[in-house]
């Protein structure tokens, strides 16, 4: 049996850590920018809320904008903070032998060094973040983000090529090298490649192409990957090729993989050129989904879709278009706590 493995984001939460945007782009330029981003993430730790703990990790800067906009609706902690993307600043947790866990720290330097991201702080998150949580730190040999990587829970990762074989981010590694350090730090055997994320993610502004708005796992064996459905989007061409990627993957049990294609939105471009808008990039948590929603034709389609990909669960749409108009989704903000005894987790429905 691996020393750690990451179990599937399915498992029980025991709570779920968020961050609150403080500065820079992610507040924009104007105060209504501002509130614009403060409401959304707000809007999210509300929704999780009803089902997890959330624990917003607020800079000192930010605390009064923070409890003005969520009350006691969160725990609070004071770190101070560049930005607010917990999925990738933030620890992944795994689950020790013992049935214990600890915290993955992927050494964060701002997606790959890009020239528009700033870290100092964030880089010291996953260290925090496991301090409150009270569990011990791992030290990765490679960097990555959490939202670089999803694991089905019982050996297979979703990854791309594009983030993990990134100069910025690992410059020499091999393929093989990310491999065996995720087989140490998430107790994985196989590692499924995608070559790339879709098309904005790949621009200036995005991450170089995190899996977790192209692909993820719903169950082992299950992948809902996004289906860009018109042929005048970029990442049609992206859809069709994520498509014969998995159709010929199998899992480290060795079996092929059910995939489930969900539409993207109709909307196709925002004032900055074509959107990567993706309902991939939801929270499963304890008895809710919380997906993002566009205000689009594609909404109740795809909510329906999750809703049976994770029967039993409660789907509850969050309006996500400034958190994408920022770079992300709901995934991308929110980090989840596995609950620390393993008998509990498996006695969890």
């Amino acid at each position: 049996m691996p020393e750690y493995t990451m179990p599937a984001e399915t498992s029980a939460h025991e709570r779920i850590f968020m961050a609150f945007p403080t500065r820079g782009y992610t507040l924009g330029d104007t105060e209504a920018e501002a509130e614009a981003a403060r409401t959304a993430w707000a809007n999210v730790a509300r929704a999780i809320a009803r089902f997890t703990p959330v624990t917003l990790i607020v800079d000192p800067s930010a605390e009064a904008e923070a409890r003005r906009h969520l009350g006691d609706t969160v725990h609070y902690e004071l770190r101070e903070l560049d930005d607010a993307w917990m999925r990738d600043i933030g620890p992944t947790f795994v689950r020790q032998a013992d049935g214990g866990l600890a915290a993955v720290d992927w050494n964060f330097n701002g997606w790959g060094a890009q020239s528009w991201a700033s870290w100092g702080k964030d880089s010291k998150i996953a260290a925090e973040v496991a301090e409150l949580a009270g569990v011990p730190r791992l030290g990765a040999s490679i960097t990555n983000e959490g939202g670089g990587i999803h694991v089905d829970g019982a050996g297979t990762v979703l990854a791309t090529r594009s983030v993990q074989l990134d100069p910025g981010r690992n410059p020499g590694k091999t393929a093989s090298e990310i491999e065996t350090e995720f087989a140490r730090l998430l107790g994985t055997e196989k590692v499924i490649w995608l070559q790339r994320g879709l098309s904005r993610d790949n621009e200036e502004f995005g991450t170089r192409g995190h899996v977790d708005i192209t692909a993820c796992f719903a169950a082992p064996g299950v992948v809902l990957y996004h289906d860009q459905r018109d042929p005048s989007h970029p990442d049609h061409g992206i859809s069709a090729e994520i498509r014969q990627m998995l159709e010929s993957a199998t899992d480290a049990r060795g079996r092929h993989l059910e995939l489930v294609p969900v539409p993207a939105p109709s909307v196709l471009r925002d004032t900055d050129g074509w959107v990567d808008y993706s309902y991939i990039n939801h929270l499963v948590t304890n008895g809710g989904v919380i997906a993002c929603t566009f205000d689009d034709p594609q909404d109740a389609e795809a909510l329906q879709i999750l809703a049976e990909a994770y029967p039993g669960r409660e789907v509850v749409g969050v309006d996500a278009r400034e958190l994408f108009a920022r770079g992300g989704g709901i995934h991308c903000i929110t980090q989840q706590l596995p609950v620390k005894h393993h008998e509990r987790a498996s006695s969890h429905r």
